[in-house]
């Protein structure tokens, strides 16, 4: 292994690791927000599908965005819980 590929090989794990982290950190310090996701960017299941991205509509009450806590409900039709 040269020393370059060493280098990039640490930086990569490096990377790996702070970022899973970071989403580790990110889950008790979030929450879920319905109803302000935009079509196709909305995270994680829904009520009508199994995937993340595959909402069909903007500001779906069904759908949801994970944001930092007490960000949601600042936000105009934000919600903590989904509606029908």
């Amino acid at each position: 292994m040269t020393s370059k590929t060493a280098i990039l090989a640490a930086a990569v794990s490096s990377l790996f690791v702070l970022t899973t982290t970071a989403f580790a950190a990110g889950d008790s310090n979030s929450e879920k927000c319905y109803g302000v996701a935009k079509a196709g960017k909305n995270d994680c299941a829904g009520a009508a599908h199994a995937c993340a991205g595959q909402g069909t509509k903007d500001k779906s009450a069904k759908e949801f965005i994970k944001l930092p806590k007490g960000t949601c409900e600042r936000i105009m039709g934000g919600s903590l819980t989904p509606g029908k």
